[in-house]
């Protein structure tokens, strides 16, 4: 009898050694440092709002269902009532509804009920001008659509869409770089979509993100982010009503952030991170990295960059773009290297793309209103630990790098790619480092090293 206890609890070990396994190897996949993603990552379930307290239907608290009355005042005092009652969901049902800034609360969420419209007013004098940060600055600029500061756990949900409006500054922006070429996006005077700024836990599921101004979705100073199944767009024809600086998701000093799922089309970079530029950045405590960055199971339409770095970043590192479709990107992965800002870009891995580009990898000087100054301990930007691997694209231009005496390049490895290549400029021998695997471009494969 005891043997045969014996046995069987043997053989219930055996079974159970390869689940053990399994799930000890799914816990430890890796960043592209080593280190290991943590199983926050692999949650890509959407949040239920029936969890998140009561549901403040903004019709039943004075809210009208009319597209042309600007209704910010009435829309606001029910997201403070929310705040006030302890926390709920502010539902937005059928129906446009006309606004401008909205400030969320802490335990306060936003629900776009299918089929509603959060649309923004197309006059700056509706956006408040507050303390906020814009193109890796902290400054005095104009508020988002919708805004929130110091949440924690905040949720943006439902298949309804915000939309921008964004036509009115759009048609200005251009007639503004028609007389005077040097005009600044600041100086443009136009608001952002989204602008969420020192929280955590914040998850953004589902809705359409459309017609911004300026940024679509600007996160500040937060950790713990995710962005799942969402559809980002903004037009990037014809000439005079395309969205400049629309791009889809700016990070500026965030780590942990998810980006899953998502349908991107912008007419400027799609996720980009940011954290400060200048000569003194790097002493500047507003200012700071951006790591733990994945982003998988994307498509993307028309985009300038599919994952950019900079131009406004200090140091970046453990990004991961992964398995997702690319069509009509002028660029896939864009490291913009500012000659008067310390940069560091390290640890960034492309891998499991498919589509078509126009350049695949671009590292280049990036100069658009540089301000360049003296600094005697100036640090050499530096970029390091780039893999791009089991790609298969067809590229205008795969390899778009340069070398200047303000970066230097190191360890790049490309691994897996079979690329059609329209300017064949690949060079294994141009950083330092390289690594060469399995890259076959325009049907012949590359030496390997």
């Amino acid at each position: 009898m005891k043997i045969s206890k014996l046995i069987i609890m043997m053989a219930l070990l055996v079974l159970a050694v390869p689940s053990d396994a399994k799930k000890k190897a799914k816990k430890e996949a890796l960043w592209p440092n080593g280190e290991v993603i943590s199983e926050w990552f692999s949650d890509t379930a959407r949040v239920d709002i029936s969890t998140l307290g009561r549901q403040y239907v903004i019709t039943d608290f004075g809210v009208v269902q009319d597209s042309t009355k600007i209704q910010t005042e009435a829309i606001q005092a029910v997201i403070d009532r929310a705040a006030q009652d302890g926390g709920g969901v502010v539902v937005f049902p059928k129906g446009t509804f006309l606004s401008g800034s909205l400030f969320f609360r802490q335990g306060t969420h936003l629900h776009m009920t299918e089929g509603s419209v959060l649309k923004g007013i197309d006059a700056i004098k509706y956006y408040p001008i507050k303390k906020t940060r814009m193109e890796g600055q902290t400054l005095n600029y104009f508020c988002a659509l919708v805004n929130a500061d110091h949440v924690d756990g905040f949720t943006i949900s439902g298949r309804g869409t915000i939309n921008g409006n964004g036509l009115r500054f759009w048609e200005e922006f251009w007639i503004r770089r028609q007389f005077n070429r040097q005009c600044t996006n600041l100086e443009a005077l136009r608001p952002r979509l989204v602008y969420i700024s020192n929280s955590k836990n914040v998850t953004v599921q589902d809705v359409h993100l459309i017609n911004s101004p300026f940024w679509t979705n600007h996160i500040y100073n937060s950790e713990r982010i995710k962005y799942l199944y969402c559809t980002i767009y903004a037009p990037h024809e014809p000439q005079d009503a395309k969205a400049p600086s629309s791009d889809a998701l700016d990070l500026d000093v965030c780590k942990d952030v998810l980006v899953h799922g998502c349908n991107i089309s912008v007419n400027d970079d799609a996720v980009v991170l940011k954290g400060g530029k200048g000569t003194w950045a790097d002493k500047d405590p507003d200012n700071g990295p951006s790591s733990n960055v994945l982003i998988q199971k994307c498509n993307y339409g028309f985009v300038h960059g599919c994952l950019t770095l900079g131009s406004e970043s200090l140091h970046d590192w453990n990004v991961i773009l992964r398995d997702c479709e690319v069509q009509q990107a002028t660029r896939v992965l864009w490291l913009k290297m500012r000659p008067d800002t310390p940069q560091h870009y390290e640890y960034v891995t492309i891998e499991n793309l498919h589509g078509n580009c126009g350049s695949f990898l671009v590292v280049r000087p990036w100069t658009q209103f540089f301000k360049p100054e003296e600094r005697e301990d100036m640090p050499l930007s530096r970029c390091n630990n780039i893999t791009a691997r089991n790609i298969q694209m067809d590229c205008k231009n795969f390899f778009d790098v340069g070398l200047s005496e303000k970066y230097a390049l190191k360890d790049f490895t490309f691994e897996n790619i079979n690329v059609q290549d329209g300017k064949n400029a690949f060079n294994n021998d141009l950083i330092e480092g390289t690594v060469v695997k399995n890259v076959v471009i325009n049907g012949e494969k590359v030496a390997e090293k």
